[in-house]
């Protein structure tokens, strides 16, 4: 009986760690991998157009599981094409393995064909990247890299000689058991202490959220009524916060509205939970807080901290809830409660006006109808630019659906690769891509994934033939906008001739049957919708250091927009409000 090659070592280590789809582009220094891929029912070859897409599928498919995920790039080239997705997977703590096939080891050092050095190029992207350069080596170095991307969150890259995989693997390699689950962290009793203390000296309150909140709901709310405390967060804690919550008060940031702003500049102890919030401009300087972050090198390094907490959000407020003296006062709250629905009341206006015979079509307008119509359980993957604006001001979180986005990376290009991997995990579940048609056509070559697989991805493309959120950054900068003009083509028509479902949009009395008919369409499907170029959005606090690096002005070009459901739910809390 034949030796096991490395290569089929390698796939069944991949295997036993749960890895269930390998997504990349075929290559010679590859395939040994793709074609021990082949023979392994338990895990399939996805192949993708570009190597990006496959690094966005598999953060995606790891943000939405918490497993790991994989791709795969052939050596030079193919490997580095990954870089861009696996730099977003990493921001985004999603557990990423990234094979980086490499030139014949006999060659490396020596300027070979398509030489690269992916050890050491992928470094800055990774908890762990390294050479294996013999056989002997790769269960353990392969098993520590699935360890690091597990335990630590993030991406690990193990660069693989394509002459390596081919060899015959050692009879007694050591295996050992593989982690594939995060422990929670419990603080210790100290930090526990000083942070009671802290809450039960302070009289106003407030809490900020992120992504850490994840799997906190219900801990976050029982603890925001013990010690009546607003409740506001930062854009990717949207989805895990907003929703069944009376005491939200919006979102801050650059994307931000209501009184979230407010909120975490009146208290007199603001906490930050699981968020490694980046904009300092919208933080205070001039009250205590108190970070808690799983991630030690988050604590302090946005804001002064008065205390910082190592440990897991929902672990701590478990701890706190019981210990902290509930508080009985909730003026603070109910003032907020109530600026907050007074703000969105304000920029609602803004929205409805005529907005259903505005020609071009309002973007606020589809991504309101796009809130209404989704399935309750649908995942949106958004777009980096003012589609990031109209999900974050549009789209209502239930607990059931997901929105991911390149959130903390920032790249154009993220949501249709990131549908794919999403759409793979489960062919019945909506997803929607929200596409800019910047964003669409950088790599618009992966739509053909959708329709070679079949996948029911349904693409809602924002296309206002512009660049929008750089020319509004050119703006803010005193500069004429330049070269942020797209020459678009009917989209749909390329989406037809894909072999796909396509239909373009043109008046707003025909958006909500055009996506009906896109969401009752089997296959994958394309809804070009042509939007408004001057609609843009600012945030509810705007300062001169506020523009660096973003896009933010007051002039007269830009629009408040809506907030769409949020308005009814900030009513709805008013209603909790004590009277006299």
């Amino acid at each position: 009986m034949a030796r096991q090659k490395v290569a089929e070592q390698f796939v069944d280590i991949l295997v036993r760690a749960g890895v269930r789809r390998l997504y990349g582009v075929v290559g010679d220094s590859l395939n040994p991998v793709v074609d021990a891929v082949r023979r392994t029912p338990a895990i399939e070859w996805i192949q993708v157009r570009h190597e990006e897409t496959a690094a966005f599928a598999a953060g995606a498919e790891a943000q939405l599981t918490g497993r790991l995920a994989a791709c795969a790039g052939s050596c030079g080239p193919g490997n580095l094409h990954l870089i861009n997705g696996l730099y977003d997977a990493h921001r985004s703590m999603a557990p990423v393995l990234a094979l980086a096939s490499h030139i014949p080891s006999g060659e490396i050092g020596l300027g070979y064909f398509q030489e690269t050095h992916p050890d050491q190029l992928f470094r800055e992207c990774s908890h762990y990247s390294e050479l294996i350069s013999n056989p002997g080596q790769m269960p353990r170095l392969l098993q520590t890299a699935i360890q690091h991307a597990v335990g630590r969150g993030g991406v690990s890259v193990v660069s693989l000689p394509g002459d390596i995989a081919d060899q015959p693997a050692p009879e007694k390699s050591i295996e050992h058991a593989l982690v594939t689950a995060r422990p929670t962290v419990r603080p210790g009793d100290e930090e526990i202490d000083k942070l009671v203390r802290l809450i039960d000296e302070a009289e106003r309150v407030t809490l900020f959220c992120g992504s850490g909140t994840a799997g906190a709901h219900s801990e976050v709310m029982e603890f925001a009524e013990r010690i009546k405390s607003p409740v506001g967060h930062a854009l990717r804690g949207k989805e895990w916060i907003q929703y069944d919550n009376p005491y939200d008060v919006g979102m801050s940031g650059l994307l931000g509205y209501g009184a979230a702003y407010e909120a975490t500049h009146e208290c007199d102890l603001l906490i930050l939970l699981g968020t490694d919030f980046p904009y300092q401009a919208f933080l205070p300087d001039d009250v205590k807080i108190a970070q808690v972050d799983v991630r030690p090198e988050n604590l302090g390094r946005r804001s002064k901290l008065d205390l910082a907490v190592w440990g897991d959000v929902r672990e701590t407020l478990r701890c706190l809830v019981p210990r902290v003296r509930a508080k009985t006062d909730r003026r603070f709250l109910d003032r907020m409660l109530k600026k907050h629905a007074d703000a969105l009341e304000g920029v609602v206006k803004a929205y409805t006006r005529k907005v259903e015979k505005h020609i071009p079509i309002h973007p606020e307008f589809v991504a309101s109808v796009l809130d209404e119509l989704a399935d309750d359980d649908a995942v949106f993957t958004v777009d980096t630019g003012m589609c990031n604006v109209w999900a974050a001001r549009y789209l209502s979180p239930n607990g059931r659906r997901r929105i991911i986005g390149s959130f903390s990376h920032g790249s154009m290009a993220n949501a249709l690769p990131q549908a794919i991997g999403a759409q793979f995990l489960d062919r019945d579940r909506q997803v929607i891509s929200m596409s800019g048609d910047g964003g669409f056509a950088m790599l618009m070559g992966d739509f053909l994934t959708l329709v070679q697989y079949d996948l029911p991805v349904k693409v809602v493309l924002f296309n206002n033939s512009s660049l929008s959120m750089v020319e509004l950054e050119m703006l803010v900068a005193g500069l004429p906008s330049y070269g942020t003009t797209n020459r678009n083509p009917d989209f749909s028509a390329i989406a037809k001739a894909a072999g796909a479902y396509g239909v373009r949009v043109e008046k707003p009395k025909h958006l909500a049957g055009a996506l009906k008919d896109a969401f009752g369409h089997k296959g994958p499907a394309l809804v070009d919708v042509v939007t408004d170029p001057n609609a843009l959005s600012i945030p509810p606090k705007i300062s001169a250091e506020m523009v660096t690096g973003f896009a933010l002005s007051a002039s007269k070009m830009v629009l408040d927009g809506g907030v769409g459901r949020m308005v009814q739910m900030a009513r709805s809390n008013l209603r909790n409000i004590p009277r006299p």
